[in-house]
């Protein structure tokens, strides 16, 4: 049985820790490395860095924080947003990402997930997915959900596989901040359709939801970001939840 991970997520503002709703609407959730050290004393599997506002000049504020970060943690850290070359992921990983997350750029030019993956690893590289229902079908959205792109969730998870991509984050813009559960038939759909671990994400809020996201919805992991900012649950209280309905997760000894 695989080991399922519960993975914070951290959105990053001008080095500031924030939370929205449905991606808008957002506001102060504390210091990125504090937050970062909590989790970690919580035993928390990985830790997700998304820099909700990058751009070029404030590339190195990303560094910083990720370089801080791994100074004072023993958690994986995956830094997503504003990845758009070789250089900008071996400027993370260099500082001491275990993964880089890549949405925007890889739906641009595709090519990029590959190149990542031949140079760092398929483990190194998770596309970041940011779907939106419309109709019948989801659709990946792009530039933090502004922009709507040609590809459809399913036809891409499965096109991102086939280029090295070793994960898919997935992020329902639907359910993003509401709390009211993840979105099961787009986890499903796309746990469905490849053979490398997904995230579920969007809309977690309780442990009831991750443990619906994890069994009905087949996803290998959960990420949350507000009942664990705001102190609501623990990573602790987390586990020990779902190891009691036989979901097989890392307890500390």
């Amino acid at each position: 049985m695989n080991t399922k991970r519960i993975i914070p997520c951290l959105d990053v503002k001008d080095g500031r820790v924030v939370k929205g709703i449905n991606f808008l609407e957002l506001c102060d959730a504390g210091d990125p490395v504090k937050q970062a050290q909590y989790y970690d004393a919580q035993g928390a599997d990985e830790i997700i860095y998304l820099d909700i506002t990058a751009s070029h000049e404030k590339r190195d504020t990303m560094i910083d924080v990720v370089r801080r970060t791994a100074s004072a943690i023993m958690t994986p850290i995956t830094v997503g947003g504003g990845v758009r070359t070789v250089n900008d992921a071996k400027a993370l990983l260099e500082n001491g990402a275990d993964k880089v997350a890549i949405n925007t750029a890889a739906i641009d030019r595709p090519e990029l997930i590959s190149e990542l993956a031949e140079k760092f690893g398929s483990q190194a590289v998770c596309v970041a997915v940011d779907a939106r229902q419309e109709k019948m079908y989801w659709r990946v959205f792009t530039v933090g959900g502004r922009k709507a792109s040609r590809w459809t969730v399913n036809d891409w998870v499965i096109e991102a596989e086939h280029r090295g991509a070793g994960e898919i984050l997935l992020t329902s813009m639907d359910r993003d901040g509401t709390r009211k559960g993840y979105d099961i038939a787009l986890t499903q759909m796309v746990s469905r359709a490849v053979n490398i671990p997904v995230i579920a994400s969007g809309g977690c809020g309780s442990m009831a939801h991750m443990a619906h996201a994890l069994l009905e919805g087949k996803a290998d992991a959960v990420l949350a970001a507000s009942i664990f900012h705001y102190r609501e649950t623990t990573i602790q209280e987390t586990k020990q939840y779902l190891e009691k309905r036989n979901i097989n997760v890392r307890i500390e000894s």
